[in-house]
């Protein structure tokens, strides 16, 4: 399958997990989500990666053997894990988790609707 680009968005969304993830980090794909007030069933998981390297400051406040190891398994915080996905009405969507705390108070990660696809 080649999926293109149709429209770009990279706004928040709210997931829907069938079962609740059994790591707050590491969540998986969702089995919904919701977006501009409209759920969304995720019917087929297409593919899926992560992104676990480090930025800014966070790049360089770790010793470089354990900087390798955080680059491939993650570490508290830090990443994306990414996320295509085809939703009831034959859409495609590309979603990310981003792991980082936006503070002392929200310390889960959040989830976004990076944009459409199209075949």
């Amino acid at each position: 399958m080649n999926l293109k680009p149709l429209h770009f968005y990279d706004e928040p969304i709210t997931p829907g997990f069938d079962q609740a993830p059994l790591l707050e980090k590491k969540q998986g794909c969702p089995d919904s989500f919701t977006w501009r007030e409209t759920e969304y069933r995720v019917v087929e998981f297409i593919n899926e990666w992560h992104d676990y390297s480090r930025k800014g400051r966070m790049a360089r406040n770790m010793q470089s053997q354990h900087a390798l190891v955080a680059s491939q398994r993650g570490s508290w915080g830090v990443g994306r894990d990414y996320f295509i996905v085809r939703v009831e009405g034959e859409r495609y969507f590309q979603l990310y988790y981003d792991r980082a705390p936006k503070g002392s108070h929200h310390r889960k990660g959040d989830w976004f609707l990076w944009g459409e696809l199209s075949e």
